[in-house]
């Protein structure tokens, strides 16, 4: 079996003390909050999905145990390239059939997990970022719905784990980390970082799901970094 599925069937449950973070998650995936997100996100969809942006990913929203939860995916370390064995979110470059940056999320999604989603399950899309390679990645925002309700398939040559945090987790301060960064011996920036779950969540993979905090839950979390822009 591929471990990731155990896992995933077992369900995330809230870290301890995070009971009545977990209770007020719960509406974070409500019919409501998805409208209010659609709207805020609105412009942007329109945007984007007219832009050629180089690559997409996929930050699927899905509950675990009836728990809200975002879902990640560990990317394999046999794979070339500066990011693999990182914690990433499905996804990756455009391709000349796409027709347009949902689009390229939904089939990169597809290709690594062997998750199908429809379109109408994209909440929106989110502002590109740049990795600092020279490419411009556009953030999906869908909803996968009750995780025991879905068969997985990760790709064992993209995929080498796939898991899940609980929003109730993410939300609390004690979670989060900042890592500082110099350039020639003076203070550049500074990034996000996501501690205390199975994997450490930094780099990209960092900002988008601290962006996404931001749009789901602006009562119970507030961004304390400035994300890098492109435009």
């Amino acid at each position: 079996m591929f471990p990731a599925l155990h896992h995933l069937r077992l369900g995330a449950r809230p870290t301890p003390g995070a009971t009545r973070a977990g209770g007020s998650a719960r509406g974070y995936l409500s019919q409501e909050n998805e409208q209010r997100c659609r709207g805020l996100l609105e412009a942007s969809t329109r945007r984007y999905r007219q832009e050629a942006v180089a690559a997409a990913v996929l930050v699927t929203l899905c509950s675990v145990g009836g728990y809200p939860a975002l879902l990640y995916t560990l990317r394999s370390s046999t794979l070339t390239g500066h990011h693999k064995g990182d914690v990433s979110f499905p996804g990756g470059k455009r391709d000349s059939s796409d027709q347009d940056v949902i689009a390229t999320a939904l089939r990169e999604t597809q290709e690594e997990l062997g998750l199908h989603l429809e379109a109408e399950s994209v909440w929106g899309v989110m502002k590109p970022l740049p990795t600092g390679r020279g490419l411009t990645v556009a953030p999906v925002l869908a909803h996968l719905g009750p995780l025991e309700c879905v068969c997985l398939s990760p790709n064992p040559q993209e995929v080498e784990d796939v898991f899940t945090i609980p929003l109730s987790h993410l939300l609390q301060a004690q979670n989060h980390g900042y890592t500082n960064f110099c350039h020639q011996g003076r203070y550049s920036y500074t990034l996000p970082v996501f501690l205390n779950g199975r994997y450490r969540v930094w780099g990209l993979t960092a900002i988008i799901t601290d962006l996404t905090l931001e749009l789901l839950a602006p009562s119970a979390y507030r961004r304390r970094t400035r994300p890098p822009s492109t435009r």
